[in-house]
């Protein structure tokens, strides 16, 4: 399916287009009418399938760009896979006026992420530690967050974020819309899905 083929707002249509991309990939598919939907999703899909685009353009297009709050998180287990997807959204809402990301991860100057946070952000991209600890130092609200994704899930949890993870889904509001992808789905990840995900949609890219 062709991107042009797509019922999105103009703004992303615009987006993808310098992006450079015409035709979508499976879970791209697969994936974005589910979420526009409002569905949650469950998918295994293995890395550089384009998941990035697949949960990023219905998340995008869920934005109210009026409100200055974070809207949407998204959760990857590492800084570098965290700053890839923070790029990728930003060149998706690059049509979108006062649409911004925000990117925080561990490692680096909490101040200044904090000072980022409070200059008002509607989708924050996120190491699971780090989203925990400006929480508990309350320079994170996420009392109006609609969506959360959870990338790379297997990955998070070998990394030993469950904890995290289960203190942020009960942080949330529990009206949202979650989406979870992996590479691989074992019995920890379905714990998750029964847990925290609603009537979710499966979605299988195999390898």
């Amino acid at each position: 399916m062709l991107y042009s083929e797509l019922h999105c707002s103009e703004a992303i249509h615009k987006a993808v287009e310098q992006m450079g991309f015409a035709e979508m990939t499976e879970i791209q598919e697969k994936t974005i009418p589910v979420m526009l939907a409002g569905r949650d999703v469950i998918a295994k899909a293995p890395t550089g399938t384009g998941k990035t685009c697949a949960f990023g353009i219905p998340v995008a297009e869920q934005i109210d760009p009026a409100q200055k709050v974070p809207q949407a998180v998204i959760l990857a287990p590492t800084r570098e896979l965290a700053q890839q997807i923070a790029e990728e959204l930003t060149a998706l809402t690059a049509f979108m006026p006062g649409v911004a990301v925000a990117c925080v991860y561990g490692g680096a100057n909490m101040e200044k992420q904090a000072r980022r946070l409070a200059e008002g952000c509607q989708i924050v991209v996120a190491t699971p530690g780090r989203l925990m600890d400006h929480y508990k130092h309350h320079s994170i609200d996420l009392s109006h967050v609609t969506q959360i994704v959870l990338d790379e899930a297997d990955e998070m949890l070998d990394m030993g974020f469950a904890e995290d993870l289960e203190a942020i889904f009960a942080a949330l509001p529990e009206k949202r819309q979650t989406a979870l992808f992996s590479a691989t789905l074992p019995p920890k990840i379905a714990k998750i899905a029964e847990n925290h995900l609603h009537d979710a949609f499966h979605i299988l890219i195999p390898k």
